[in-house]
């Protein structure tokens, strides 16, 4: 018979593993909420050292989430030659982007900023027949990265990539603490489809977004805007199918008269069109459309909530097929770092969403056989926790254009904060762009740990900007390549200088 990795926990064991703060959360020992609020906000510590818990990995880097930063930091650790590890809830790699329908990839805004391993991504995605490319041509795009990745080729090509690398993937695994000695962690513990199992590295990187292993490490944190406490809204993303893209297409420029499908764009849809192809479509609740949209509040068909943003793309590939960028639930009902708030969010979610997608078959040509064809199986969070590493970044730094000696990458992607009106930042000028320092994802408490990805160091509005795809993929990328170094050399991954490291040896070098 295998060995088990389950373990009989008695309630005295219990107890002496979660530690009495965790305890007294779990037993419903809750103090008053304004406190709670008040104090940190670590994860509650928990005593993995007096249970005995099997070792299932051991290995030099332990990424932690699968989504488009871990992704890129496991594969890029494991072409180097690092022995790695991918710890992932789901089962499928990509985050946002295969399980929570987040497509297209938003642009970075500025040429040159695709790293070598989007460049490689790309390339295997092309080679699938799945087309990256948008055809867009307008000077409203700038560069840098902006395209479709349809999710079922997109999880594919990256359990391609992490078996070329030698990447060791564990699905279906959720991080349940960390062990930690002095300024390094010596091992994370995952629950299993067999039970609790402990994975021991050198090197760990945080990609789960929500800081969940930085939280577990004791590494100082911040959620929501500095202003309000609140996070950014979150989003239950859908597709719907069974959709004549050439009517949708004529009522928006037509009837609408949407501003949005104007010009050069028009004649890219129209031949797209003529030809047969899926034009790249993107319905919006912009200034020419909000009487459409409002109409269906004035007559209950859809609620002041629905309609607080509308949008939606069509997806190369699938020519009937549009993937709604909505709905988002408000944040001032809903919390992305409350538990109970959050789960709330998701009810509330599917209810916008059957609204919505109701009224867009009685309302809009082309959608009068539609149906909702997939459901996301990951809420869309723009932003939770953030840590706070050797450096943070600010909105000083987007608005100011700063450059950095140890960039790992560029962008000029705006701030783009989904919420009530808060503070308007300006864009940046086609051609400018600033950088993320490798400083922003390491910490100085501990040694052996990188952090990538929407939760990287920054406030609310910097995080508002660097989150996008593109630029979290090439902080994995630098991570991978950092990890590998380190080990290589001897250096402590939060001491190492990127800008020393041989330029041809990096991802990125700055300008």
């Amino acid at each position: 018979m295998d060995k088990s990795f389950a373990i009989p926990i008695t309630r005295r064991s219990f107890m002496k593993l979660m530690g009495l703060a965790a305890a007294g959360t779990v037993l419903g020992v809750k103090e008053d909420a304004s406190k709670a609020e008040a104090a940190s906000p670590m994860m509650p510590a928990m005593d993995f050292d007096n249970v005995e818990i099997p070792v299932l990995f051991d290995v030099d880097v332990c990424v932690v989430g699968g989504g488009a930063a871990g992704t890129a930091a496991a594969v890029s650790a494991a072409r180097r030659g690092a022995k790695v590890v991918l710890v992932e809830r789901g089962i499928s790699l990509g985050g946002l982007a295969t399980q929570g329908c987040v497509f297209p990839c938003m642009p970075t805004f500025v040429d040159g900023s695709d790293t070598p391993y989007i460049i490689d991504l790309n390339k295997r995605m092309e080679s699938q027949g799945a087309s990256t490319s948008l055809g867009i041509t307008t000077d409203t795009y700038y560069g840098g990265g902006r395209g479709q990745y349809v999710p079922e080729y997109l999880s594919f090509v990256y359990d391609e990539m992490c078996e070329e690398a030698g990447v060791d993937i564990l699905y279906n695994a959720f991080l349940a603490g960390a062990v930690t000695d002095g300024d390094r962690i010596v091992s994370c513990v995952v629950q299993t489809m067999e039970g609790l199992a402990r994975i021991r590295a050198k090197v760990f990187v945080d990609g789960t977004g929500d800081a969940f292993l930085s939280r577990f490490a004791g590494v100082p944190v911040e959620k929501g805007s500095e202003k309000t406490g609140r996070n950014q809204p979150m989003s239950l993303r859908f597709e719907m199918s069974g959709i004549d893209m050439g009517k949708v297409y004529h009522f928006f420029k037509d009837e609408i008269k949407d501003g949005w499908v104007t010009g050069e764009f028009a004649k890219i849809l129209e031949d797209a069109l003529k030809e047969g192809k899926p034009p790249f479509l993107e319905v919006d609740k912009i200034k020419k459309n909000e009487k459409f949209f409002e109409g269906g509040v004035a007559r209950g068909e859809l609620t002041e909530d629905d309609i607080l943003f509308i949008q939606a793309f069509a997806i190369p590939g699938k020519p009937t097929v549009m993937s709604m960028n909505c709905p988002e639930m408000p944040p001032l009902k809903f919390s992305a770092t409350d538990a109970v708030s959050y789960s709330k969010a998701v009810t509330f979610g599917r209810k916008m969403m059957h609204r919505l997608a109701r009224f867009f078959i009685k309302n809009i040509p082309g959608f009068e056989k539609a149906y909702i064809g997939r459901e996301a199986s990951m809420v869309g969070v723009r932003e939770s926790w953030r840590i706070r590493g050797k450096y943070y970044m600010e909105a000083e730094d987007y608005l100011k254009a700063h450059h950095f000696p140890d960039a790992v990458c560029r962008t000029a992607y705006p701030i783009d904060i989904h919420d009530v009106k808060l503070d308007l930042f300006e864009k940046l000028k086609k051609g400018q762009y600033y950088e993320i320092p490798y400083r922003a994802l390491v910490t100085n408490e501990i040694s052996n740990l990188l952090v990538v990805g929407r939760c990287a160091s920054g406030s609310f509005a910097a995080q508002a900007s660097f989150r996008i795809q593109p630029t979290c993929m090439s902080m994995g990328e630098a991570a991978g390549i950092a990890a590998t170094w380190g080990l290589a050399h001897g250096i402590p991954v939060n001491e190492i200088k990127w800008e020393e490291i041989p330029a041809e040896k990096r991802s990125y070098v700055s300008q």
